[in-house]
């Protein structure tokens, strides 16, 4: 188990089998039920094969515990997030692995406040569910399990509610929309939201049933399907989200797919533009957002991957929005959580406000190129961190990995919280300077590599 499951901020993940299985979910979702101690639990996961059997294991972990259960079913990370303070819950848990292909399964834990678990939680759960100690504790009562089909409703209404958002102003724009949800989470909801804004919509991979078409990481060169449709269509935008919908790609009307680095320099420009306040991303996210802050006036601040440590920079910042490169976008006036279904509004309502198209919006912004690479490491980590430090020269911040930042872009190498990899990020003014960066970080694992 040690060996084989990734614990982090992002969960506890792994490769079905030795990895992740029953054993290990009901062992993990005891550990929670301990930290939590007692109440109610929500429960939602994506569409993967493996998610129901996990289910049964988590329930009965939490129930066994005299944890009462609400099954949302198949349900969004960000509608779980909502969901758990709306029920007045002691946490929640989501089965999903996020981007990860149907190989892999994961439990997101959520506290009362319906926010990832920090890092000193995480440490005193893998303690418990890893320890030789006894887990589950005689109980003293049975939590039933209910189920709740009105979450997605639910979370359409506080974003509709948001005073920032103006479905009227919306359904004007007569906007025409193709979405690829990748056959999960978000198959129901994103659709639903966008009858709800007047927007015209073509649904490409919406059945639950049929994880996954392609790869569920929304990457350019994995939407080539929803490029293609939105152009030939003659669509005025396309979206894309990962399998738990805490992620967003933009496709503009010619069918170019824009890298997920824009979907939050879209919303946060939008943002900015009506409430003044600081900024708060990951180490990983594009100087755009700098540039951003810049032309507001507010100040940018970065954190550790991971959307629970944006997130605790963000309220001692008093962000106002933030998010992860990704395509994740945080807005707090809904709630603190990535949610792909909150930056569909606002990219919406920027550009009905503005009578603009998405790639008027996006020419505006710097034109920075980033290159991400992964590889496989198992060697001499500080040797690593030593010869980049030799080689590129610029002002380094080792909260997470190193990132270091040069007159020219910018490298950032770290290993990831939720693959076996390291991780190469570079920006730079042409995609050769990145490419460039990669390739010589590349080298310098390799040659520290085992």
């Amino acid at each position: 188990m040690h060996n084989e499951l990734m614990l982090s901020v992002s969960g506890a993940r792994g490769i079905l089998g030795w990895g992740m299985n029953p054993e290990v979910a009901a062992r993990f979702t005891a550990a929670f039920g301990r930290i939590i101690d007692g109440g109610t639990v929500v429960v939602g996961r994506d569409s993967r094969p493996s998610g129901p059997i996990l289910a049964d294991a988590v329930f009965s972990a939490l129930r066994f515990q005299g944890i009462d259960v609400v099954d949302l079913g198949l349900a969004a990370t960000p509608t779980v997030e909502i969901m758990v303070p709306e029920l007045g819950a002691s946490g929640g848990i989501i089965i999903t692995a996020s981007h990860n292909g149907p190989e892999w399964n994961a439990l997101k834990f959520l506290g009362s406040s319906g926010e990832f678990l920090g890092v000193d939680e995480i440490a005193e759960l893998k303690r418990l569910a890893l320890g030789e100690g006894q887990v589950f504790l005689e109980p003293g009562r049975y939590g039933a399990l209910s189920t709740h089909s009105g979450a997605d409703g639910i979370h359409i209404g506080k974003i509709l509610d948001l005073e920032r958002i103006d479905a009227d102003v919306i359904s004007r724009a007569a906007f025409t929309a193709v979405i690829d949800c990748v056959n999960g989470a978000g198959s129901r909801i994103v659709p639903l939201l966008l009858g709800r804004l007047g927007v015209s919509v073509e649904e490409l991979h919406t059945d639950p049933a049929s994880p996954f078409p392609h790869d569920p990481e929304p990457r350019p060169a994995n939407l080539v399907e929803l490029a293609e449709t939105v152009k030939s269509r003659r669509a005025n935008i396309g979206f894309a989200c990962d399998p738990d919908a805490d992620r967003l790609v933009l496709v503009d009307s010619g069918g170019n797919v824009c890298s997920e680095e824009l979907t939050l320099a879209v919303a946060a420009e939008y943002v900015l533009r009506g409430e003044r306040g600081p900024v708060a991303v990951n180490l990983s996210t594009t100087r755009i957002i700098d540039e951003l802050g810049r032309r507001h006036g507010v100040p940018v601040h970065r954190s550790m991957v991971g959307e629970a440590n944006v997130i605790a920079v963000m309220k001692e910042k008093g962000a106002v929005v933030g998010g992860e490169g990704n395509g994740g976008v945080i807005y707090p006036a809904i709630h603190y959580g990535r949610d792909a279904m909150v930056g569909i509004a606002l990219v919406l309502q920027a550009l009905a406000e503005e009578g603009i198209s998405l790639r008027e919006m996006v020419s505006d912004f710097p034109g920075y190129v980033m290159v991400k690479q992964k590889y496989p490491f198992d060697g001499d980590w500080e040797a690593v961190e030593n010869d980049l430090r030799k080689h590129f020269r610029g002002n380094m911040n080792g909260i997470d990995g190193i990132r270091i930042d040069m007159a020219e872009g910018w490298i950032h190498v770290r290993r990831s919280n939720t693959e076996p990899v390291v991780r190469i990020i570079t920006e730079a003014g042409t995609g050769e300077d990145a490419s460039r960066m990669v390739e010589k970080a590349a080298s310098i694992l390799k040659m520290h590599d085992k």
